[in-house]
């Protein structure tokens, strides 16, 4: 069969697809000189929901959405970099999960800044010397990130934009496993592989790492050393893999929260999550059924809450925060509603921000 007809078909299509790429960036350019000159952000996390879940609504196959999506994120990153040079930190060093997720979210175009601390993190975005920035903030095994839940205290930084990544773990090391004496990763890492590690190397040493990546540059330099990190960390610093995906659950799914200076508009039709930081202050200690009390406003109206976690205030013994997250935007009516009810018995009703609920 002569594939000639087909493939001259093909090419007319590629130059029609990226004439009307060109097109499409040219004019995201204009919108980029418009932002500027009135101050908008560039990235605005709403407008990339309604587009992505648009052409996936358009979609007729035989491309599946996901693939779909792909190509449209690394167009939308091409615009952003023409309206505006973006950059974004994570919690690096690269390579790192976070690196990855933050790559999910921006693509390919955008500038991205490593960096060691979740703390850094907050603060550079806040001074400004980053446009946004993306954090773990729980794993579907291990739970919540403690420190990026703390560091929402004293924050004015929103949330407007969540990613989940689905986190494979492998065991990566210059020797075999019967020479191996010491395994390094990021303390979650190393609990979401707690059982494998226990019956492959129960003698072992387990060592915490500032990140995984950091565990694999260990290893890179100690033969006795081994590190649990993703297979991607392993290819960029030239350690060869032992052992593919010895995480303890095939599901294991890390959250993370994309970080901005001004809120995300909503995106309506119940495609909205918002968080809180809610504290009852004396209510909680002094009325049972207080817990209870916080959370009927929200049900009573029908917002639903899909996640509710509590840390120390490390203020005072026994008091503490409640980090929640409901269904709905910040401005809805209903909302509105809700938290006009609870700030008349809950000291601090704080927003973190609202965001497109996962595709």
């Amino acid at each position: 069969m002569d594939l000639g007809p087909l493939r001259s078909q093909i090419d007319g299509l590629d130059s029609e697809l990226v004439s009307l790429v060109n097109r499409r960036l040219a004019l995201a350019a204009e919108i980029g000189k418009i932002k500027r000159q009135t101050g908008e952000e560039i990235f605005v996390p709403e407008r990339e929901d309604a587009v992505m879940r648009k052409v996936c609504a358009q979609n007729a196959g035989p491309i599946k959405n996901e693939a779909l999506r792909a190509i449209y994120r690394e167009i939308m990153s091409a615009a952003i970099a023409l309206e505006k040079p973006l950059l974004v930190a994570y919690l690096g060093p690269e390579a790192s999960n976070t690196h990855s997720a933050a790559m999910k979210k921006f693509g390919a175009s955008v500038d991205y800044h490593a960096m060691g601390t979740i703390e850094d993190i907050f603060t550079a975005v806040e001074k400004g010397e980053a446009d946004n920035a993306v954090i773990p903030i729980e794993n579907s095994t291990e739970g919540s990130v403690r420190e990026a839940l703390d560091s929402f205290v004293e924050s004015d930084l929103k949330i407007v934009g969540q990613i989940y990544l689905e986190i494979a773990h492998a065991l990566i090391s210059q020797s075999p496993l019967e020479k191996i004496e010491r395994v390094y990763s990021k303390d979650q890492a190393l609990a979401q592989c707690r059982h494998w590690l226990q019956r492959h190397l129960p003698h072992a040493q387990l060592v915490e790492a500032p990140s995984t990546t950091r565990a694999v540059l260990i290893a890179k330099e100690d033969p006795r050393a081994a590190a649990v990190a993703s297979e991607t960390a392993a290819a960029h610093h030239g350690v060869p893999v032992l052992v593919r995906h010895i995480q303890d659950k095939a599901d294991n799914t890390t959250r993370f929260f994309v970080l901005g200076r001004k809120p995300a508009g909503p995106v309506g039709e119940g495609k909205d999550m918002t968080s809180f930081l809610i504290s009852l202050g004396d209510e909680a200690s002094s009325h049972s059924g207080s817990l209870l009390k916080m959370l009927m406003p929200f049900g009573e109206r029908g917002i639903n809450l899909s996640k509710i976690e509590s840390r120390p205030s490390k203020k005072r013994p026994w008091d503490y925060y409640f980090f929640i997250d409901v269904t709905g935007h910040y401005e809805d009516a209903s909302m509105k509603a809700a938290l006009g009810e609870l700030s008349k018995f809950c000291p601090m009703v704080k927003w973190l921000g609202s965001y497109p609920a996962a595709t």
